[in-house]
């Protein structure tokens, strides 16, 4: 199949959240499978040197009233066709943020559809949160083009219609009061990043106002857990931490530990349980619980803390008052970094995830790759990723607590600590975490299956041998399910 991924973001190119890790991972394990998938992202001013871009376009197009450059180069370390949308809009070193979001990526979205429908036409447009939203309602009378929508993170909807009508096209069919409520209605097929966020936004407590909607689209809304690079991220040829290791070498481990405690300024002690944080700071992510909780844990116990991220300015100076009341037991770095990141999961004794709500979650996984024990509130993809440890009966990957309260967190912070101190048993969950397998490929067979429906085709058509298909199929011989 041809495929095309439209997004707002691409790892490493311009990432702030999965959607990054996702556009950037997933074309080349489909690509790896046989189809033809291409990536379509802005030309953002923070993507000169980080790839290579020729000086001339290959097309020139037309949105909005305004003109637009594409530019084709690759994704790194890929051989997946990369394609930039150029236009001054994009310039500034920003992905998201700004008085012209609205109108930048209304604009992106029009000029990925205007490439779709006059230089290269796929079967599907993969398309990703509302940034692209518009598309699926624009290819709604594209007989031969159908349209995936996947929904990242249901909380970031979009402008409202009235503000569409007076700057885009809307099409006499359009329905929805706001670009994703319209999305949602027009795609072909409509998945979230994990199978509980697939069932959890069909709920008042999650479903963002669109939770009727979402039930009544139920037929075509599906969850897939996204996956990791596990090459990437292996603590066994990682050059980004000081001291690799495996399971099989899993007592080299305790050089990290000690390595990122002197790094972040704490007293360097090997049996001090070391918790850590690496992500936003925003309330999506549990930080007010963490700062209900942190003081009375740290004074009940030896614990040392870590954080790493920026956000809400509110929950940065709290996280840097939290570090200045306990030095050498408490550390903040309001910034991120990605090698940074690496040594905390690498060092950390255990990763705190106690999210309001989580559509799926990387850190997580990468935490258990690393052997970095999570604590997680069960919700969204967490609950796909993360089970309770289980010592007796030698199950389980982390620590889990059901309730969105500081006592509940409070509660699964101390189990983890105590547990810290049977080192054997550590060690086993330890390795347990480790052996928890999050490979893209296994995603990747999702998204064919899905790509399936869209294309009226049954699944076992799609796969290559290896992955157990039985047929290649042509382009020309695709029809779509659209009526």
């Amino acid at each position: 199949m041809k495929i095309l991924f439209v997004a707002a973001e691409a790892a490493p190119l311009a990432k702030v959240g999965g959607m990054g890790d996702v556009v950037g991972t997933l074309p080349q394990v489909l690509r790896d499978m046989g189809h033809d998938v291409r990536v379509f992202l802005p030309y953002y001013g923070s993507l000169i040197g980080k790839v290579e871009i020729p000086t001339d376009p290959i097309w020139w197009g037309y949105a909005m009233f305004n003109s637009f450059a594409v530019y084709e180069t690759k994704l790194p370390n890929s051989d997946v066709p990369l394609y930039l949308m150029g236009h001054p809009c994009f310039d500034p070193d920003r992905v998201y943020g700004g008085d012209d979001e609205q109108w930048r990526f209304t604009f992106f979205s029009n000029g990925a559809a205007e490439f779709a429908w006059n230089h290269w036409k796929p079967n599907i447009i993969h398309c990703h949160d509302w940034h692209t939203g518009m598309i699926p309602v624009w290819m709604h009378d594209t007989s031969d083009i159908g349209t995936l929508f996947t929904i990242h993170n249901l909380a970031y909807q979009g402008p409202w219609r009235w503000w569409l009508e007076k700057t885009a096209w809307c099409p006499w069919y359009m329905q929805g009061h706001n670009v994703m409520a319209a999305a949602i209605q027009f795609a072909d097929q409509v998945n979230t990043v994990s199978p509980t966020y697939a069932q959890q936004i069909q709920t008042v407590e999650y479903g963002e106002k669109l939770e009727g909607l979402l039930s009544y689209e139920s037929g075509k809304l599906s969850g897939i857990v996204n996956g990791i690079d596990l090459e990437d991220f292996n603590p066994e040829t990682d050059d980004k931490i000081d001291h690799n290791y495996s399971i099989a070498t899993i007592d080299k481990r305790e050089k990290n530990k000690a390595a990122i405690q002197k790094e972040m300024g704490l007293a360097v002690e090997p049996n001090k349980f070391l918790v850590g944080l690496v992500g936003r700071l925003v309330e999506q992510k549990g930080i007010d619980l963490i700062l209900q909780t942190m003081d009375r844990f740290l004074a009940y116990s030896d614990a040392q803390f870590v954080v790493l991220g920026s956000g809400d300015r509110y929950y940065e100076n709290q996280l840097w008052e939290l570090a200045a009341r306990y030095p050498s037991r408490a550390s903040s770095y309001i910034m991120y970094s990605d090698a940074i990141a690496r040594r905390i999961y690498a060092g950390c004794d255990a990763f705190l995830m106690p999210s309001r709500f989580e559509p799926c979650g990387i850190s997580q996984m990468v935490a258990m790759r690393y052997g970095c024990i999570p604590i997680v509130r069960r919700t969204g993809g967490l609950v796909d990723t993360v089970t309770h440890n289980d010592p007796i009966n030698q199950a389980g990957t982390g620590y889990c607590f059901d309730r969105y309260e500081a006592l509940d967190l409070f509660t699964s912070m101390v189990r983890a600590s105590e547990a810290y101190r049977f080192k054997p048993q550590w060690e086993a969950l330890q390795k347990r975490a480790m052996k928890a397998h999050f490979s893209w490929e296994e995603s990747a067979v999702e998204y064919i299956n899905l790509y399936s429906k869209v294309m009226n085709l049954s699944p076992e058509t799609q796969l290559p041998a290896k992955y157990g298909g039985t047929l290649k199929i042509e382009a020309g011989e695709i029809e779509t399910n659209k009526t």
